[in-house]
């Protein structure tokens, strides 16, 4: 019988990449703001009957303000994370554990994807 071989991936190694259906801008404060367009046949009835916005707004965090104008299909979590460190320093520690928490909502959500 052969053996399955199993390939151990360093998730700080991942390269993130802006979903181009999510729209997002920053104002003057610096804060990013993601615009996420409320599509499909569920959606449209929910947006008749239940009054839901054609577009959801979602704000993120000084951090996350911070990350998601670096993402750029290039860097890393690991080389974002220095960015991070060089910015925040200590207030942004355990700075890898949020680092990976952040990007494993955005992902989870569809805000994100993996460069391969």
């Amino acid at each position: 019988m052969k053996r399955k071989q199993v390939i151990h991936e360093n998730y700080l190694d991942k390269v993130p990449v802006h979903n181009p259906a999510i729209g997002w801008k920053t104002d003057e404060a610096g804060t990013v703001t993601l615009e996420i367009e409320n599509k499909g046949l569920a959606n449209r009835i929910a947006q008749k009957v239940l009054k839901k916005p054609k577009i959801t707004y979602i704000h993120l965090d000084e951090n996350g303000s911070f990350v998601w104008p670096l993402i750029d299909g290039k860097s890393s979590i690991l080389e974002l994370g220095k960015a991070v460190d060089n910015r925040f320093g200590e207030a942004a520690h355990p700075l890898y554990e949020r680092l990976a928490k952040f990007f494993q909502i955005l992902d989870s959500y569809g805000f994100i994807t993996w460069k391969e």
